[in-house]
């Protein structure tokens, strides 16, 4: 049955989705969607003060799941692909020229387009491809714990998160680029900035009340910093190509022409910094999850069959991408609920992979969880390109720390960012001892 009623939330319920505090308050956010997929899976959301566009918001997993895989109902292109506020959006539009988004990349393309971007670095992200990487990762891995022994003070507590977690895939994806390592440093402040824009410890202001518009300025600050820095790299990688995902990229034709400067500077942008920030939030994640939990850290270590089960379980538990905005190219239902062309609607992760009917006891950290299909990585044409590339990484690092680390513990409240579109935490002391 469609319901022609329209279930809108409350202005308390409907303000806590949008909110980047709520997602750094976990539990109660998880708690709030248990309510949402029980009660209104597909609900409005609306600003009494119009400060956003009203949308549909979808907690369901087989909502999420139809959605992602509806690439012609359900569009990336014709509204913002993440959620911003109006003032945001206005400001976007006036730097672009109309467009609603900043960056134009993989995320933001449709079909016909996006097939043609997509094919150009497919191969070169696949497991057959990235095998001859894993010598490079193991050494990189290797160093990264090394790091974290010299960070940690004489009791063994060290932040995990900025020992490891935040620098590791940092050094991973711009080895892929080509980035030479003394840029890295820069390449995660503007990451950080990108993606932290709504946390204050992230976003390097030091304001903790940023209004949307300050927010939207200060990653399009980042976003002209990132085609900036890509723009040298691009005419080297011309010059003088090699064998990294940058040349690749540079040399590029679609339709029998190069990139424009605007779609090249996208095609680096994502991924450069989605390549670093959701894989960073996994991995704290999965730590976070063995420090609570020493009779599992105790099992994986004992049994390294586990480690494709942790770092699964660590995408699905974290969501690290937690939304993406979708908007209807035809009038619609969705769970029983009448969608109208044009309408704009977010797919919440973090909600459809904590859905009971998916996953048993979902907010349990389970590294032998299986079947476990969880959308952490999208689903359809726009599945996340760099999936492989994000399992080998955190495979091969955790098989480096479970051979290193002894036991394992918190040493510290773990902190989360506020952040509605990419999470995870920002903070997380840990105390170990090595393994003799």
């Amino acid at each position: 049955m469609v319901a022609d009623t329209i279930p809108a939330l409350s202005p308390e319920m409907g303000a806590q989705v949008v909110d980047p505090r709520s997602y750094a308050e976990w539990d109660g956010l998880l708690d709030t969607f248990d309510w949402l997929r029980d009660n209104r899976p597909v609900a409005r959301v609306m600003a009494p003060d119009d400060s956003f566009d009203p949308f549909w918001l979808v907690t369901r997993y087989d909502d999420v799941m139809r959605i992602s895989k509806d690439n012609k109902t359900f569009l990336n292109n014709p509204r913002s692909v993440v959620f911003s506020a109006r003032e945001g959006l206005d400001f976007v539009e006036n730097v672009t020229g109309g467009s609603p988004h900043l960056v134009a990349s993989l995320v933001t393309f449709d079909a016909p387009v996006h097939p043609k971007y997509r094919r150009l670095t497919q191969d070169w992200f696949m497991p057959k491809n990235l095998q001859k990487m894993e010598a490079e990762i193991g050494a990189l891995a290797k160093t990264t714990v090394d790091r974290l022994v010299d960070a940690a003070d004489n009791d063994g507590v060290v932040d995990f998160v900025s020992a490891v977690a935040a620098p590791y895939p940092l050094h991973v994806i711009m080895q892929i680029l080509g980035v030479p390592e003394e840029d890295e440093q820069r390449m995660l402040f503007l990451t950080q900035q990108m993606f932290g824009g709504q946390d204050e410890d992230l976003n390097k202001s030091n304001m903790a009340n940023m209004t949307a518009e300050q927010i939207t300025q200060l990653v399009a600050g980042a976003v002209a910093d990132f085609t900036a820095y890509f723009s040298k790299l691009t005419a080297e990688k011309r010059a003088h190509p090699t064998d990294d995902v940058a040349s690749v990229i540079a040399n590029a034709t679609v339709d029998g022409e190069p990139l424009n400067d605007r779609d090249m500077a996208g095609y680096y942008i994502i991924v450069a910094s989605a390549g670093h920030d959701t894989t960073s939030a996994s991995t704290a994640g999965a730590m976070m999850a063995l420090a609570q939990d020493p009779e599992q850290f105790a099992r994986v270590k004992a049994d390294r069959s586990l480690l494709s089960g942790i770092v699964e379980e660590a995408i699905r538990w974290t969501s690290p991408v937690q939304h993406f905005m979708r908007t209807a190219a035809e009038d619609t239902e969705i769970g029983g609920q009448k969608i109208a062309k044009d309408d704009w609607l977010m797919i919440n992760y973090v909600a459809a992979n904590h859905d009971p009917a998916q996953f048993e006891n979902p907010r349990k950290f389970d590294a032998a969880r299986s079947p476990n299909r969880h959308l952490a990585f999208g689903a359809g044409a726009h599945q996340c390109l760099g999936l492989h590339m994000a399992r080998l990484e955190m495979r091969i690092l955790f098989n480096e720390l479970l051979d290193r680390i002894e036991t394992l513990e918190l040493a510290g409240e773990p902190k989360r960012a506020k952040s509605t579109f990419v999470g995870g935490l920002k903070s997380l002391p840990i105390r170990y001892s090595l393994s003799k």
